[in-house]
């Protein structure tokens, strides 16, 4: 793949995973209405990942040459190892960094967008070597 084409994969990996985020993000602080941080978390996450899926699949790497299930399954275990980070990053933030910084306003969700933030990069090579390989 070229420069210029991997260049505008990786854009459109960013606007599906921007559109998987939002969802992610909006639905955690409406599910934060009804259910704790954590469980929040994990449950808009399960949303945001099957937006990513359908977006990815659809727009991003069309070139796939594996099969579905392979697919989804490369998909969920790359996404499992994103949660993870996000759970640790958000509950680092919103715990012990942002209270030691002073920050006493929506930790929570300012941790939870650091949160989903980090595995940007480690999900695009993952998605591209192992989710949706050519």
């Amino acid at each position: 793949m070229s420069t210029a084409a991997s260049s505008r994969q990786f854009v459109l990996f960013l606007a599906a995973g921007g559109l998987a985020a939002a969802v992610n993000f909006g639905s955690r602080i409406v599910l934060g209405h009804w259910m704790g941080y954590v469980p929040s978390i994990v449950i808009a996450y399960l949303l945001g990942m099957i937006t990513a899926f359908t977006l990815n699949k659809l727009f991003v790497f069309g070139q796939a040459s594996n099969r579905v299930h392979h697919q989804i399954m490369w998909f969920v275990a790359v996404n499992l190892a994103a949660v993870v980070q996000t759970i640790a990053i958000s509950l680092l933030f919103a715990h012990w960094l942002l209270p030691l910084l002073g920050v006493d306003f929506h930790n929570e969700t300012i941790a939870h967008a650091i949160g989903v933030a980090v595995p940007v990069f480690t999900s695009y090579i993952g998605h591209k070597r192992l989710s949706f390989r050519a």
